[in-house]
Order: C-alpha cells, then sequence, then structure tokens
C-alpha cells in the first residue's frame, strides 16, 4: 500500500469515526443535556490526541504559541458550532444534520469575501447559489402548505453551525501559517471541554451506564477522527482524498436508517446533491473540511 492509499484509507476511517460520534450524540440527545454531552465529546478527546501528540514528540513542546488569542477566537468559534451541531441533532434526522455542514465550504466563500475582501469568482458564486438552493428546497413547505416547527429550528441551526464553522476554517487559515495542526485541535477541545463544563450548574444529570458508555465513546471517536484525518493529510495531497470526504454522507444516511428508522425523504435526495455541489464548486481546488469544528 502506498502512502497515498493509505492516507485516503484514513481520511474514509474519519469520516466513519465523526459518523460514530454524531451517532452517539444523536442517542443522547433527548436525555443529556447539551453541555454535558459537549463537555465528555471535547474530554475524552483530549485523551487520545494528548498520546499521539506525544507519540509524535509533539506534546507539550508542540503547544507552545504565539498567538493566544488567534486559537482564543478559533476555540471560541468552533466550541459554539460544536454545540449548535449537537443541538441540531435533536431536530433533524443524521443524515440532514451531516448534509447541512456541508454548507461550511460555501460560508467559507461568503465570509471570505465580506470579511477578508478576497474575489468573489464566478465559480465561487456558483456554489453559493447551488448551496442557496439546495437550502431553499429543503426548507419549501409540504403540499398541504405546513411546515414542521422542529424542521425549521434544526435548519436554523444546521445553517447557524455552517456559518460558525465557516468562521473557525478562516480562523484556522491563518493559524496554520505558524501553528502545529495538533496544537489547533488540543486548544479547541481542551476550551470545548471548558465550555461544557461550564453549563454545569444548569443542571446536568447522572447518566446511566448505557449513557455514560456512548458519552465516553463520542469522545473517543471524536479524537481518533481528528488523529486519523490529521494523518491522512500528511501521507495524501488534499485533491487527491478530496472525493472521500462526501463519503461521510452515506454512512450518516446509512446510521440513520439503521439506527434511527430514518428514511431520507425525497426533498433530502434532490437538496442533498445540490448542497454537495454547491461545497465542491466553492471550495478550493483540492480541498476539504480539513479543520472540523
Amino acid at each position: 500500500m502506498t502512502k497515498e492509499q493509505l492516507g485516503i484509507l484514513l481520511r474514509v476511517a474519519s469520516g466513519l469515526l465523526f459518523t460514530g460520534m454524531i451517532v452517539c450524540v444523536k442517542a443522547l440527545s433527548d436525555t443529556t443535556p447539551l453541555g454535558q454531552i459537549v463537555f465528555f465529546r471535547s474530554a475524552v478527546a483530549l485523551l487520545p490526541l494528548v498520546v499521539f501528540l506525544w507519540l509524535s514528540s509533539e506534546f507539550p513542546a508542540g503547544l507552545r504559541t504565539s498567538r493566544p488569542m488567534g486559537h482564543i477566537l478559533r476555540c471560541l468559534l468552533g466550541a459554539a458550532a460544536m454545540f449548535t451541531s449537537f443541538a441540531t441533532l435533536r431536530f433533524l434526522p443524521v443524515a440532514e444534520a451531516t448534509m447541512l455542514s456541508y454548507l461550511s465550504p460555501v460560508m467559507v466563500v461568503a465570509l471570505a469575501a465580506l470579511l477578508l475582501g478576497e474575489a468573489a469568482t464566478v465559480r465561487r458564486l456558483a456554489g453559493v447559489a447551488l448551496g442557496v438552493a439546495g437550502v431553499a428546497l429543503f426548507t419549501l413547505p409540504e403540499l398541504d402548505g405546513s411546515i414542521s416547527p422542529d424542521r425549521l429550528t434544526g435548519v436554523a441551526l444546521g445553517l447557524l453551525t455552517a456559518l460558525l464553522t465557516a468562521g473557525a476554517l478562516i480562523q484556522v487559515r491563518h493559524l496554520a501559517r505558524t501553528e502545529s495542526a495538533g496544537a489547533i485541535a488540543f486548544y479547541f477541545a481542551a476550551v470545548s471541554a471548558l465550555a461544557g463544563l461550564a453549563t454545569l450548574p444548569a443542571g446536568w444529570i447522572a447518566p446511566t451506564p448505557p449513557d455514560l458508555a456512548l458519552l465516553f465513546a463520542a469522545g473517543l471517536f471524536g479524537g481518533a477522527a481528528h488523529i486519523a484525518m490529521t494523518v491522512s493529510f500528511r501521507l495524501a495531497e488534499a485533491s487527491a482524498m478530496a472525493p472521500f470526504e462526501y463519503l461521510t454522507l452515506i454512512w450518516a444516511i446509512l446510521a440513520g436508517l439503521v439506527l434511527f428508522s430514518e428514511v431520507p425523504d425525497a426533498v433530502f435526495l434532490i437538496a442533498a446533491p445540490l448542497i454537495i455541489a454547491g461545497a465542491v464548486v466553492a471550495a478550493p481546488a483540492g480541498s476539504g473540511r480539513s479543520a472540523k469544528a
């Protein structure tokens, strides 16, 4: 197996691991406070991440930084995105919540044009148009003129997640010029854990053994997914792995169908290709969502 093939395999594995994390969060969403889920997902993820950084000789020396404020901004945006993305799973099926996350590259284009003055090329504008069309279709009323309030809430949270993730990705782009991927991931997990812990006074619950297992599994899956993704980008070019990024939606559809009896409807099957096409067209050539919030 070549290095590129191994990189692609790890990129596919990271998508499966992220889907495992989403499934755990979905299973907990009706019984466990949101902040408690965020805390366990982030705090437990630090365990495999620290081991990986130590084995890579990046811990603790690799955590030194001259840009603490840059990390703080990235972490706050990423932590907020984690809260909203987990909240989305309370209102939408796994596949639909995952689909909306692919709007992040579209949001990056819009934010980069507004905040950084980057050129809005025809290609990027086309990507934005496809993404907007997909969301518009996704929020159309049913044939009887009604639309579920939960669906609208879920879509709104999904759009907010994509916007926050886009902001975090732009900040990661700046940090990556001088900071290691390990440091960026470590500080993100640490700050997100603190943000989740801050919700303790709002009322946490004593989880049942099965729920506690899901909380730990969410963290381990999330931490392992970040490691697999980081290593994959060291072994293979982003352009070689980009097509495999979108396999995550397939895993999400299968997970929702098998574990939660969520059958994609016709609107999803039409809107999903539009949103994914928008992500592919809007994103810079060869890029993927390499810094998942």
